[in-house]
């Protein structure tokens, strides 16, 4: 004779499913929004073309800018470089083989370090120059879209939630969505301010680093209930 699972269980597991089936869902989604700006960026689609311009020539601080405000974005801008990741992920990569969290770990490794490989491979497929101005611009020799700053700050703020939301209470949950998604649009902002990425760049970014943590997650099972999550 089966005994149903109480309340509290099937809330769970409840709440489990409806986890993953939104991660399934932001995953396919942020996934589209990647390939369609791509083929848009790769076909040279003339409305995109003329929003990314006119975004960029609107928010470009200029190559006359203060030495204090380019340090300042040098800074705001950093959090997407992928040394800072593996800066901030050490320690806690350290701790979940210390637990033997053997799942948590791989899945940590796969996210954090990959996703900057591939959006390298991406940038080299798609083919897109840095955004030119009249003044001279940042003259980059790396290749555009997507924005590897972007998809690395999308990562970095994606696995944070996904280790800590099983922690968290739900006031928590709150504002650490909030503050995640503040960090994120401002290290995609400041890649324009800097006049180093059009705004499709940071859009197709933001696409693919949240894409490729949820996917992992997804695969791993990382997410609340998956053999992976802490809790």
């Amino acid at each position: 004779m089966e005994v149903p699972p109480d309340g509290a269980v099937a809330l769970t597991r409840t709440r489990t499913a409806g986890t993953v089936r939104v991660a399934w869902v932001s995953t396919a989604l942020c996934l589209v929004v990647l390939a369609l700006l791509g083929a848009a960026v790769w076909s040279d689609v003339a409305p995109l073309l003329r929003v990314d311009a006119a975004v960029s020539e609107a928010m470009y601080a200029g190559d006359g800018r203060a030495a204090g405000l380019d340090g300042l974005l040098e800074v705001l801008t950093a959090p997407g470089v992928s040394w800072v990741r593996y800066l901030v992920f050490l320690p806690v990569l350290l701790w979940l083989l210390l637990q033997r969290s053997w799942w948590t770990a791989a899945w940590l490794v796969t996210a954090v370090v990959l996703v900057g490989p591939l959006t390298t491979v991406l940038k080299e497929y798609v083919g897109r120059v840095r955004p030119a101005f009249d003044e001279g611009g940042a003259r980059y020799e790396s290749l555009s879209y997507p924005s590897g700053h972007s998809a690395g700050i999308a990562a970095l703020v994606a696995v944070a939630l996904v280790l800590a939301w099983p922690l968290l209470r739900a006031r928590a949950r709150r504002w650490s969505l909030v503050a995640g998604a503040g960090i994120v649009l401002l290290v995609g902002f400041t890649r324009m301010w800097l006049g180093v990425h059009y705004l499709s760049d940071v859009l197709g970014g933001w696409s693919f680093g949240l894409a490729w943590t949820l996917g992992t997650a997804l695969l791993f099972g990382a997410l609340p209930g998956g053999r992976a999550a802490l809790r």
